[in-house]
């Protein structure tokens, strides 16, 4: 059981990096100040979740992941392609990050669908009502910048 929940893990280690990748990259091409804080703010949280998920995985025996995915990395790769053709604006990169954060969430459901540990389960449901929060925030923000930034 060990080498399928650390592999559950390590999967969700993959996701908090791309977070982390990603809200990086926003909070360099966000124009607004507040957004730069809110996107370098929520890339220390999946710095954070991601290191309390590989002390979890070497906790249990098993060898963290220490990178993002791949997905995550080809996103990303759009991402810049598309602003170097074009200057972004923040409601644009604010519906980039719900996007990034609408695959967090699909990947934190998908985990709590398997059959963890209960203290793990307690550790992943933790983190997974994180991602909602932050998700419902950047959508939030992204309405409001449609409905004012035009």
């Amino acid at each position: 059981m060990a080498t399928n929940v650390v592999s559950v893990l390590n999967d969700l280690v993959e996701t908090s990096k791309d977070g982390e990748k990603g809200f990086l990259k926003a909070a360099e091409d966000a124009h607004d100040a507040q957004l730069k804080t809110l996107f370098a703010s929520s890339a220390e949280d999946c710095t954070r979740g991601a290191r309390e998920l590989q002390d979890l995985i070497q906790s249990l025996g098993g060898k963290p992941e220490t990178r993002g995915s791949m997905s995550g990395a080809l996103h990303r790769g759009w991402v810049d392609m598309k602003s170097a053709v074009a200057n972004r604006s923040d409601r644009t990169i604010l519906a980039e990050c719900e996007k990034g954060e609408d695959v967090a969430m699909k990947h934190y459901h998908d985990a709590l669908e398997k059959d963890l540990p209960a203290d793990v389960r307690t550790i992943v449901e933790r983190q997974y009502q994180g991602v909602l929060r932050n998700h419902d925030r950047v959508r939030d923000l992204r309405d409001q910048y449609a409905a004012t930034k035009r």
